[in-house]
C-alpha cells in the first residue's frame, strides 16, 4: 500500500513544482518478496493484535459482579451434589430391599419345593406300607424264602434309602405322639405306661410320622389301700363301746 502526499498547500492551492514532495512508498507486506520469509514486524503486529485465549494467555478481567456469581454457582453445585447423594442413597436402599426380597423369595421357593417333594415321597411310601407289613409277617412265620426273600429285602432296602425308618419295639415307654394303643392292661412288671407288645410297626420319614406304631399298653397296678382304723383308741378288747359313768 502506498501513500501519496497531496501537492496542495494548506490554503488549497497547488504548490509550485519546485516545492512539491516526492511520494513516499511504504511496504507493509507481511512476507518479504525477495526471501519469502515472514517479516519480524508482521509477527510482532500479529502478536499484539491477537486476543489472548485459554492457551496460556492472560484471562480477561472478570466483571464487577463475578465474586457473587461464583458463590451462587458454588452453592448451586453443592445443592446438586447433595441431591444426587440423597438419590443415590435412596436407590441403594431400594436395591438392598429388592435383593433381600429376592433372597427371601428364593428361600421360600426352595422350601416349598422341598415340601412338595417330601409330600410326594411320603405318599408313595405310605402306599407301600401294606406290602412291607406282608413281608414282615412272612418273615415272622418263616415264609420269606427263595426269590420272594430277595424281592422283599430289595424293597426294604429301597424304601430305607428313600428315608423311611421303622420304629416300635416291645418295652418302649408309651408315647401317644408315635404310638397308637390298641390294647390296654395292668401289670406289676412295669412302672409306667409301656408298650408291651407291638401289633404293627410304625414308620417315619424324617420328622414326619407316616404311621404310628400300634401297640398293646400295660400300666402299673394300683397299690392296695391300707386298712383304716375303724375303732376309737380307747375301745375295749371285746369291741364293745365304752360307757359313760
Amino acid at each position: 500500500m502506498t501513500e501519496r502526499h497531496n501537492p496542495r498547500t494548506a490554503e488549497g492551492k497547488i504548490a509550485p513544482e519546485e516545492h512539491r514532495e516526492e511520494p513516499v512508498v511504504r511496504d507493509k507486506r507481511r512476507i518479504d518478496p525477495s526471501t519469502g520469509a515472514v517479516r519480524p514486524e508482521a509477527v510482532k503486529s500479529a502478536q499484539g493484535s491477537r486476543p489472548e485465549g485459554p492457551l496460556g494467555a492472560r484471562p480477561a478481567a472478570p466483571p464487577a459482579g463475578q465474586p457473587a456469581d461464583a458463590k451462587a454457582e458454588a452453592g448451586a453445585a453443592e445443592d446438586r451434589v447433595a441431591t444426587l447423594e440423597r438419590q443415590v442413597a435412596e436407590r441403594t436402599a431400594d436395591l438392598q430391599r429388592l435383593q433381600a426380597d429376592y433372597i427371601n423369595y428364593r428361600r421360600r421357593v426352595e422350601r416349598d419345593r422341598e415340601a412338595v417333594r417330601e409330600t410326594a415321597v411320603v405318599n408313595v411310601l405310605a402306599n407301600l406300607l401294606p406290602v412291607l407289613d406282608d413281608i414282615g409277617r412272612a418273615r415272622d412265620h418263616g415264609e420269606l424264602e427263595g426269590g420272594f426273600r430277595s424281592v422283599g429285602e430289595a424293597l426294604e432296602a429301597t424304601v430305607e434309602k428313600l428315608g423311611l425308618q421303622r420304629f416300635g419295639a416291645a418295652g418302649e415307654p408309651f408315647d401317644p405322639t408315635v404310638h397308637e394303643a390298641l390294647m390296654h392292661s395292668y401289670s406289676a412288671d412295669v412302672t409306667e405306661p409301656t408298650a408291651v407288645q407291638v401289633l404293627q410297626p410304625g414308620y417315619r420319614f424324617g420328622d414326619r410320622v407316616v404311621r404310628p406304631a400300634r401297640v398293646a399298653v400295660a400300666e402299673p397296678e394300683a397299690a392296695p389301700a391300707e386298712a383304716d382304723d375303724t375303732g376309737p383308741d380307747d375301745a375295749s378288747d371285746d369291741g364293745s363301746a365304752p360307757t359313760d359313768e
